[in-house]
């Protein structure tokens, strides 16, 4: 089904070897594969020589042989192999060619020829496997990042195809939609589909996937099947620098409630049409804590993102008074103050370099151009990422793009910083290396919110939790030994599905 033979691969301009190399590898057909390793060794490389973005989109140097379905991969256009490999990306919205869920949703099998009856039959299974019913209709800009990824899934679903490729397809999603994608992954293993999983989320994988391949520095350091792969021990897997095998991993965290300040929030309201009705947000009160790291809980499209945008000021049809330290801030006032790391980080990735990125956020610092370096290394050092100093951010992983947006944060010197999914595609030692950053900036008094479905980015640095259901902010309070249940609960109620 797919056999990789000395298979080498060095991406264009590369400067740190960036690639995959020495690569023997028979996965057959049926076979659920999980890739897993540190950010950038090589995962999402791997997959897309499967599906042919390498060599025909990603420009290098590849050598050794390559057959997917008794197809050369080197060989065959893309939309040759359209029709036998159907890929899910991490970004959901780059492989997006519509505006509406159901129009993308059979996209795909439009552009393959299949007759129009079949496009309907395939139509319906995928929307009813997916449960997606309650996105349709809808424009694809109005959807969470979780809903994009499902709708992704199901453009995927509806050509069914012998073979599907997955980028950190749970990255964006909530532990319910995870179990949801669970779901089909089982449908497609059950009639005998080949996946292929890049992921670094592992609990949700462990009674799913039959082997696992290990990657480091662009080669498979381990390949095994999943029986032995769950003897590791979390401390074992943690040195691996992979993510725990459990939902929940409690872990010690620093708190600290001596704050100083207040953020107060007043007849909050946000809707997406100007009917003002089936409001995204509704918020009567809510009083934060200056330097407090509140962690933002809640499914997809909960709400939780269009709070954050809110609250830093992006968002012109909000209605509803916020207060700093008793100081009424207007929309222009918080955007000042404030600095927001997306979801989708590329659309805030603007210059030639790493370096350069982070500098950008100083320009309108009054220190010293030696102090702004000083402390861009010292950002640079606590993420990680001084050996990408010189490269351009675009041509790094996902997980590396997602630390060089924090880093942009940091360096900001905002009062109110939202992180969405700031973790997303990030490993075990940098998950650990951004809450180490967060709670360094808790010492200067910064209000820090993280929107995030990552629990153990959770129990490493929130001191708040906010849980957000229907735009209404159910709880919002210290962590404590009550609340710690809560949030247990809340990551383990969907992963022993």
């Amino acid at each position: 089904m797919i056999e990789f033979k000395d298979v080498n691969f060095t991406y264009q301009n590369a400067k740190n070897d960036a690639g995959i190399h020495d690569i023997n590898l028979t996965i057959p057909q049926g076979q659920v594969v999980l890739l897993c390793g540190v950010s950038g060794c090589g995962k999402t490389t791997l997959t897309r020589v499967i599906n042919g973005l390498v060599p025909h989109f990603y420009e290098g140097m590849l050598s050794g042989e390559i057959t997917v379905c008794g197809k050369k991969v080197p060989n065959c256009e893309l939309h040759e192999l359209a029709p036998f490999v159907g890929s899910v990306f991490q970004n959901p919205k780059s492989q997006f060619y519509t505006v509406q869920t159901d129009t993308e949703i059979v996209f795909a099998c439009e552009n393959v020829g299949m007759e129009r009856s079949l496009i309907y039959k395939n139509f319906e299974y995928a929307v009813k496997d997916l449960s997606v019913s309650h996105l349709l209709g809808k424009s694809l800009f109005s959807l969470s990042g979780g809903e994009k990824q499902k709708i992704a899934c199901a453009s995927v679903a509806a050509l069914q195809p012998p073979i599907i490729v997955m980028d950190e397809p749970s990255s964006n999603l909530d532990t319910r939609t995870i179990s949801e994608l669970r779901s089909i992954i089982q449908i497609w293993k059950s009639k005998g589909k080949t996946v292929v999983i890049a992921e670094h989320r592992l609990y949700w994988l462990m009674d799913l996937v039959d082997r696992v391949v290990y990657m480091k520095s662009g080669r498979i350091q381990l390949d095994t099947s999943i029986e032995n792969f769950r003897k590791l021990s979390s401390d074992e897997l943690h040195h691996l620098g992979l993510r725990a095998s459990s939902a929940f991993e409690a872990a010690e965290s620093a708190k600290n409630f001596g704050y100083n300040g207040w953020l107060e929030l007043e007849n909050l309201r946000f809707s997406y049409n100007d009917s003002g009705k089936n409001e995204a947000l509704n918020i009567e009160h809510l009083k934060l804590p200056k330097g407090a790291v509140i962690g933002v809980l809640g499914h997809n499209g909960a709400g939780k993102t269009t709070l954050g945008r809110c609250l830093c000021g992006l968002e012109k049809k909000m209605k509803g008074v916020v207060r700093l330290d008793g100081q009424l801030l207007d929309r222009k006032q918080r955007i000042k103050l404030s600095y927001v790391v997306m979801q989708d980080v590329n659309h805030q990735l603007f210059t030639e370099s790493v370096w350069d990125e982070v500098l950008l956020s100083m320009e309108k610092s009054d220190a010293a151009q030696e102090q702004k370096e000083g402390h861009a290394m010292e950002i640079l050092n606590w993420l990680g990422l001084i050996e990408y100093k010189e490269m351009h951010p675009m041509s790094l992983s996902g997980g590396q793009k997602q630390r060089v947006a924090i880093a942009s944060a940091l360096a900001s010197d905002k009062e109110l910083l939202v992180y969405d999914e700031p973790t997303s595609g990030l490993d075990y030692h940098h998950m650990l290396d951004v809450a180490y950053t967060v709670r360094e900036m808790k010492m200067l008094n910064k209000l820090q919110f993280i929107i995030t479905h990552d629990s153990e980015l959770v129990t490493h640095c929130c001191d708040y939790i906010m849980f957000i259901d229907d735009g209404i902010v159910r709880i919002c309070d210290p962590l404590g030994s009550e609340l710690n249940k809560k949030v247990q609960t809340f990551f383990e109620l969907h992963s022993n599905k």
